[in-house]
Formats: structure tokens, sequence, C-alpha cells
């Protein structure tokens, strides 16, 4: 909802453009990149759960500061994008510090239904919260928003002091640079582990740059900001139907032709959305890509969690988790190609080269189209 709120705050109350929201995009996301891999190795060493609860307060002040900045008229664009880079510094260490906490919850042979439950929680909110930012936004204004999600953070801070488990550090001698040089080494043997990142990178870089692009879109369809969340609540839909179909075929022989078909489907859907004026239109093919797209990543997320061994679990998912600062980064991209030949010729060619990878990993990688749904413990 926050990350919503930057990006209409920008647009429609600050005067900002394309190149604007391509600029926060990479404020977004540079950080988080830089500091994913040392945030693995600290997730690897450190008690995870007193991690989480120190990046959740500082989340929360950053957050504060921007709803002090909006609520009293003194907000300027460059005081957005400056926080929304030290809060990408923070979630430097929230993505592997999270992604490598929870699964010490969560017995093995329950891990496949675990990151589908993960899924629902995440696609949920994607559909509630962006239809509840836009009223808030329409009627209350952005910072109101902004202090909602002081609370939100806040929440999270007590929910996690609430669980009594204190994890022992085992490696707090070694080299953090060592450290991570031995998660890359271990990606880099793996060819399962290597395409599957690769191709989650390419997904978010170059497939949802439209949700960087979201405020003009919404602009460009007629409507104001409860559009504009209808708009991203659309994706959140088909992405709980997206789950739904995964548990229905989380067995199958043909898992990797499904995940394959799938992010076809999304590119496809994705691109009619960037050429369509109909706003129902366009809510039919968010829907539909929203749900082609979860297929892909949540099976692949259940194959990298089952297979990494515990002892390197947080360096090898602070790298997985750089995939989700490639959605802003990529936004810089779509933001600069949109400023010189418009938003939809930004979005067809970030689905068009996604989806001719795709098509080159289906014909040249074996181990990824036969991917069997009975071998993900291999």
């Amino acid at each position: 909802m926050a990350v919503m709120a930057q990006g209409w705050l920008i647009v429609d109350e600050l005067g900002g453009s394309a190149l604007s929201l391509g600029y926060l995009g990479a404020a977004s996301s540079l950080p988080t990149i830089l500091i994913n891999l040392f945030g693995g190795a600290l997730a690897d060493r450190i008690d995870r759960r007193k991690l989480i609860m120190i990046i959740s307060g500082c989340a929360a002040l950053i957050l504060l500061i921007l709803a002090v900045l909006d609520s009293t008229n003194y907000v300027k664009i460059w005081h957005v994008i400056l926080l929304a880079s030290i809060q990408a510094f923070v979630m430097g260490f929230d993505g592997p510090v999270r992604s490598s906490f929870f699964p010490l919850l969560i017995e093995r042979k329950h891990m496949m239904s675990a990151v589908a439950l993960g899924s629902i929680m995440w696609q949920f909110s994607r559909l509630v919260t962006p239809v509840l930012g836009g009223i808030i936004i329409r009627y209350g204004d952005t910072h109101t928003v902004f202090y909602i999600a002081v609370l939100g953070w806040l929440s999270m801070l007590i929910s996690i002091y609430s669980i009594k488990l204190s994890l022992k550090n085992t490696q707090k001698h070694k080299n953090v640079f060592n450290e991570i040089n031995e998660g890359l080494r271990f990606i880099a043997s793996r060819t399962d582990f290597k395409i599957l990142i690769a191709l989650t990178y390419s997904t978010h870089f170059f497939g949802f740059q439209y949700l960087q692009l979201m405020p003009l879109f919404a602009q460009k369809l007629g409507r104001d900001a409860d559009g504009f969340g209808l708009l991203l609540s659309s994706t959140g839909l088909g992405s709980l139907l997206g789950t739904i179909i995964v548990g229905k075929v989380r067995k199958s022989n043909n898992v990797g032709k499904i995940m394959i078909v799938g992010s076809l489907l999304f590119c496809v859907s994705i691109s009619f959305f960037s050429l369509v004026t109909s706003f129902y239109l366009a809510l039919v093919f968010l829907f539909i890509g929203g749900a082609c797209n979860t297929i892909f990543f949540v099976i692949g997320m259940t194959v990298l969690q089952i297979r990494v061994p515990e002892n390197i679990r947080g360096r090898v998912m602070g790298i997985y988790t750089i995939t989700f600062s490639l959605i802003p980064l990529g936004g810089l991209m779509s933001g600069i190609v949109a400023n010189i030949f418009g938003i939809t010729i930004a979005v067809l060619a970030g689905t068009t080269i996604l989806g001719t990878i795709f098509i080159l990993m289906f014909i040249t990688q074996p181990i990824f189209r036969n991917l069997s749904g009975s071998s993900f413990e291999n």
C-alpha cells in the first residue's frame, strides 16, 4: 500500500512523469540489490527473529518521516526518492532474513502447502490493500496510507516478538565475503538453481515493468486513485486463482511445461493489458496475468526452499530475493522507454523480451521443461 501511495504521490500530487517513476524504481531497488547478499550472510550468523524485529522498527520510522513530510505539505519528489532508497537499504536485509526464518517453522513435507498458503496470504493482501489504498488516497490523501503502513510494520514487530524461537549462531567466525562466495558457488554448481533464479530475475525485471507505470495506466484509462487500486487488486485476485491451480498440478509429471506455458500466457495477457483502452478489459487481462505468473512463482519458490541446504539457506535465499528488487529496477528501464516512446511500447518491449527468454529456456534446458512434481526433493 505504501509503495502504491509513493507512486501516486509523485505522479498525481507532485506532477512527476514516467521518468520520475523510473527514478523511484531505481531508488527502491539498487540499495536492496547491493545489500541482499550481506543480508543473507547475516541471516546465517545472527538470530533471525531479532533481525526481523530491528528491520520492522527501522521501516516504521522511515515511513513515519515520509508521512509527516506529506501531511505537512513539505514533501518534494526528491524526499520520496531519498526515503525510498533508505527503505530499500533496510529491505535488503529483510528479504533474505524473512525467507530463511519462516521455513524453520515448517516441516519439510508441508513445504509446498506452506509456500502456497503464504502466497495466498500475500496475494490476498495484493487484492485488498490496493482497493483500500485507492479509497484512502481519494478520501484521505497519501499521508494517511503512510501512517497506516507505519502501524503495519509495528504490528509485524509485535507479532515476531511473540514468537518464542531463538536460533543459535553456528558461523560467527567465518569471513562474510567467504560466506557469500559459498552461497554463490552452491548456486553455480546447481543447474536447477541457476535456471530458476535466472528466470525469476527475468520475470520480475522485464515482466513486471507495468507495475511501476500503473499510475500512468490508470490515468490513461480515465481513472482516479480508486481505479488505480482496482487495477492492482485485479492482479492480486488472479494470483489467488493461480495459487489454487498450483495445488491441483503440483504432483503432475509436467510441472516444468506448466510453468513455461503459464509464463508465456502471462506475457501475452500483460501485452494485451498495455494495448486496451477499456478499463474493464484491462482488469480482465491483469487477472489472467496474475494467475499465470503465480504458477511459475509458487512452484519455483517451493523447489528452491526444499532443495537448499539449511546451513546456507540465508545466503542462497538472499540471492534469490534480489528478484523482488528487480521489479522497481525494471521500472527505471520502462520509465526511460516510456518517456520516449510511451507506456504501451515500454510494457510491450519487456514482455517480448521475457517471452523470448522462456521460449529459449524451453528449447535448450531439458532439466527445466522436464521438471516433475515427484522430483522436488531430488
